[in-house]
């Protein structure tokens, strides 16, 4: 890609900005596309400063399904979390953020485009070639008896939502604040989409439209769902992969949905669809399998985990009764009690013991638990959580009372064994 990249930099250089002998209006429309469609978006941002008409449904379409070229670069994000850092002591770092090549194609395109007639701007974001007319004229009345189906999707902008391409829609809400009404041909908006898609960032832009919000959230489909109704439905696999567990994808879907239920009005929590299903009774039909997965998982999870931490409390609490030395066989106090890295030992292993007993504990009230659903929005995981952290803590205070261990017993003639076993990582066993 780099090769090729390199090759049509320099093709363009030779090419007098596209004004040489055999280019026309479609090869450079062409070009544009394979440009945009192979991320190379410094040449195309070239072609569009002299050409901004090229092809400009095509290219808008396909920025749309790039969200991920709208995204910010890792530099970008330490500049944005400096420049906050001085804003707390009213000190300025500077510009903070470069707006990419993919946003400077888009701010070019789409403010020629914004110029241009309302009919001609609607049929660009529907995809038609042709302006479409008005729903009252013949023309209009003609098509809709020679079909059933009538689109007013706006298709580029459904595409920039069900990709999550938030920087894409925030730039043509801007320059175009009436796309905020804009439905598909199912009557839903671009945030019930963004519901459904479980994209945060397009729905969080309907905190920043006023009283319009209102107006967008109480909007039904075609099948009677309400935006909380699409909260309500599972999502694909693809929008939970990040979320490792099921029972954390879980808890993901029930705090997705408890976001948008505040979000929608109280008449509307309650309110029935063309099924006769409440949001919530949706909820629970929809995720049924994720529940019994995610209780599977947990049981597992915990299962395992209950293993080991039983495996270590045995082996620390023999070694509280079979310490270093041996004890006095007068008195029965142990040989190094005297010596302060004797305690550190001591204090290591119980709090191992203690640790490792409480994992124990923690690994088996998961076992015990109901299920609910609503369990996994915070006692489940916050109970998994405890028992992982114990359990790792308690594996840190066996290796610390391990290490000491060496050092109490060879700490005079032959210091460099309890170095060399205590920092060498062991080989793994694999061929």
């Amino acid at each position: 890609m780099n090769k090729n990249y390199e090759v049509v930099k320099y093709l363009y250089e030779c090419s007098n900005d596209l004004r040489d002998d055999g280019w026309t209006t479609q090869k450079r429309g062409w070009l544009l596309k394979k440009c945009v469609e192979g991320d190379m978006f410094d040449v195309a941002l070239r072609i569009v400063k002299i050409y901004p008409r090229l092809e400009s449904g095509e290219v808008l379409k396909l920025l749309a399904l790039k969200p991920e070229a709208f995204s910010e670069t890792k530099s970008n994000k330490i500049k944005r979390n400096i420049n906050s850092v001085f804003s707390l002591i009213g000190l300025t770092f500077g510009a903070y953020e470069k707006e990419s090549k993919a946003l400077q194609v888009l701010k070019i395109i789409w403010e020629d485009i914004a110029k241009r007639p309302r009919n001609e701007i609607d049929s660009i974001l529907r995809g038609l070639d042709d302006p479409v007319v008005d729903s009252d004229s013949s023309a209009d009345s003609q098509r809709g008896k020679n079909s059933h189906t009538r689109h007013y999707s706006s298709q580029v902008m459904f595409i920039a939502t069900e990709k999550g391409n938030t920087t894409f829609l925030a730039e043509l809400i801007r320059r175009y604040p009436d796309l905020i009404c804009k439905v598909n041909d199912n009557n839903m908006s671009i945030f019930h989409i963004a519901v459904k898609y479980r994209h945060e960032g397009i729905h969080n832009l309907l905190n920043q439209i006023g009283s319009m919000k209102d107006f967008i959230t109480t909007r039904i489909d075609g099948d009677g769902n309400n935006m909380l109704h699409l909260a309500g439905m599972s999502t694909t696999k693809e929008r939970l992969a990040d979320v490792s567990g099921a029972a954390l994808q879980m808890q993901r879907e029930l705090l997705w949905f408890k976001e948008v239920s505040e979000a929608v009005p109280f008449y509307y929590k309650e309110q029935k669809n063309n099924k006769g299903l409440t949001p919530r009774e949706l909820f629970s039909k929809e995720h049924e399998e994720l529940i019994k997965e995610g209780e599977k998982w947990l049981k597992d999870t915990a299962s395992h985990c209950m293993v080991v931490a039983t495996l270590i409390a045995t082996m620390v609490f023999a070694a509280a009764f079979t310490i270093p030395g041996g004890y006095n066989q007068t008195d029965g106090i142990p040989v190094f009690y005297r010596k302060p890295i004797f305690i550190a030992f001591v204090v290591s292993d119980a709090m191992s013991l203690f640790l490792s007993s409480t994992s124990i504990l923690t690994f088996l009230s998961i076992l015990t638990s109901r299920f609910a659903a609503r369990d996994f929005v915070k006692t489940l995981p916050i109970k998994l959580m405890l028992g992982i952290t114990t359990l790792f803590l308690s594996i840190t205070a066996m290796m610390i009372s391990f290490s000491v261990s060496f050092f109490i017993l060879y700490n005079k003639e032959m210091k460099w064994v309890p170095i060399l076993l205590s920092f060498t990582p062991p080989k793994s066993t694999r061929g």
